[in-house]
């Protein structure tokens, strides 16, 4: 079962190394464009590397002006992986990067911060206790304590004045 799951996991690797670099993604797309250029000159007779560039571009933007169109079995199905391909990982890569960058929350908490209100959380809760005991009240003994900060792991700090 290890060696089924092995060929997908390095692809889900290989997809958000290229998701999380807009370098890598761009490149790998002029590399796409270039490859199927090539190849495409290759399998169809009398066309020029500038066409068949030009093809590339069209069928990978999914345009499909049609001045170009294969005509090899050979050629078709590398203008369907290429199509495939475009419409499946690299828009959608493409889009959500640039999606990621504009969904931006200003009011999410920093690290600091976060660790600042726990802090605070702890000393109120330590104070409370302190006034319950002095009043004879009885407190819940199940309720859950915030997590210890990093720097104190044990939770002991003294309440400040």
């Amino acid at each position: 079962m290890h060696a089924l799951l092995t060929l997908p996991r390095l692809v889900y690797r290989a997809v958000v190394w290229l998701a999380n670099s807009p370098k890598t993604l761009l490149l790998s797309y002029s590399m796409l464009i270039v490859i199927c250029a090539t190849l495409y000159d290759h399998f169809e007779e009398d066309t020029t590397f500038g066409d068949s560039i030009w093809w590339a571009v069209v069928t990978a933007s999914t345009v499909g002006y049609g001045d170009i169109s294969p005509k090899t079995w050979q050629a078709r199905v590398m203008a369907g992986i290429l199509i495939s391909v475009m419409v499946l990982l690299v828009i959608p890569l493409i889009t959500a990067h640039f999606a990621s960058k504009l969904i931006v929350d200003t009011d999410a908490f920093r690290h600091e911060e976060q660790e600042e209100l726990k802090d605070n959380l702890r000393r109120v809760r330590t104070l409370l206790e302190e006034l319950a005991v002095r009043q004879g009240v009885i407190t819940s003994e199940d309720s859950a304590d915030p997590p210890p900060a990093s720097s104190d792991p044990a939770g002991n700090r003294p309440p400040r004045p």
